[in-house]
């Protein structure tokens, strides 16, 4: 992973580099709504609404995957080395 701290400190990344940071290595699980997924997920097919599902993201927050537990979120990001990070 980039960790440049001298250049993180010093602001000089800009939104994309930023976004960049962890890709391929890092993703993380985010409670939606199936409400909310045509918003992440454009292709996905029309869900039941009302439903919590979790996505998982990469680094940047490009979706990789949708499911009913987090459990299988977090399980999918391990099959494909990923670690999770919490973000709060």
């Amino acid at each position: 992973m980039n960790t440049n701290l001298k250049t993180l400190n010093d602001g000089l990344l800009n939104k994309a580099e930023l976004a960049a940071l962890g890709e391929g290595e890092m993703a993380y699980v985010k409670p939606v709504l199936s409400d909310d997924i045509a918003q992440l997920f454009p292709q996905a097919p029309d869900i039941q609404p009302g439903l919590q599902l979790f996505a998982l993201l990469s680094a940047s927050g490009e979706p990789i995957v949708l499911t009913d537990s987090r459990d299988a979120a977090v399980a999918n990001a391990w099959a494909h080395d990923l670690e999770t990070v919490s973000l709060h």
